[in-house]
């Protein structure tokens, strides 16, 4: 299946104008979701490549926080590069701010779950927050620590697309001027929690893809109504049962879907989960 996937994810690549793999790539190639020695989760075209990835009917997986697993802590480089090891998977991660305005990648308000120290993320310097070391997320502490933005960002040049989660007491407009700066805007998406944020993000940044949660047909024409460019737009559906209805709306306008497995006891994660312990 993994194959599958990454030749799906390639095809789509080449169709908007990434370099395609070579004629001699072998199934091998893919089956961790790496083309040669790249990843084969690097569009050139976002916009492009969604559509493809819709007009064909393919699925792309979006990893929460990067892919968390025991030995792997949360928003954390040496995770991402685990998870494409399993999968060509977006990258979903947290963008937070330290006391001397520096943007890091940190979940939580404080770094007290995640790592060694204690203490709010924006009462840090930069400098006490990059000698933290991380935790996984069974407590144990790791030999990484928590990476800036900006090293995210470089770290995923050719590599995959980060979908930025700007946290509460961040500006959209210094994280999308810190993604200008580091000439990553081809290569990250931003997440707008409603049609409002979608629009102040599209005015601030108008040339990035946008994750935004849609509950129905009309917020698309609200989105239409404050200039927003659908083609930009990939519609969060959240966790709960599929909204047949709203999907048929989202393919007519010619915008793509995603949709949650993470959460709870009820989870699809954790009803999947019980499905193969049943088998």
């Amino acid at each position: 299946m993994l194959i599958a996937l990454a030749l799906a994810l390639a095809a789509c690549e080449q169709q908007q104008g990434a370099s395609a793999p070579s004629s001699s790539t072998t199934h091998s190639d893919f089956e961790f979701g790496v083309v040669g020695h790249h990843s084969g989760l690097a569009p050139a075209n976002l916009p492009a490549f969604f559509d493809c990835l819709r007009e064909r009917s393919f699925t792309a997986i979006s990893a929460h926080r990067g892919g968390p697993t025991p030995g792997y802590a949360e928003n954390a480089i040496p995770t991402f590069e685990h998870t494409l090891t399993r999968a060509p998977a977006i990258m979903e991660v947290d963008v937070a701010r330290t006391r001397d305005d520096v943007l890091v990648l940190m979940h939580d308000d404080s770094v007290d779950r995640t790592t060694d120290g204690t203490g709010d993320v924006d009462r840090m310097t930069a400098a006490q927050f990059s000698a933290l070391r991380l935790r996984d997320e069974d407590g144990g502490v790791l030999n990484a620590h928590p990476p800036t933005l900006r090293e995210a960002l470089e770290w995923a040049d050719g590599k995959t697309i980060l979908a930025l989660d700007v946290k509460r007491g961040v500006s959209y407009e210094d994280v999308a001027r810190a993604v200008s700066e580091a000439h990553a805007m081809d290569r990250v998406a931003f997440i707008a929690y409603g049609v409002a944020g979608a629009a102040r993000l599209y005015n601030v940044a108008p040339n990035a893809m946008l994750f935004v949660s849609i509950r129905n047909a009309n917020d698309l024409d609200d989105l239409v109504r404050r200039g927003v460019d659908l083609h930009r737009v990939v519609a969060w559906a959240g966790t709960d049962e599929p909204n047949s209805a709203l999907n048929t709306a989202l393919n007519r306008r010619g915008v793509e879907v995603e949709f949650g497995t993470l959460g709870g006891r009820r989870s699809w994660d954790a009803r999947f989960a019980e499905q193969q312990r049943e088998q």
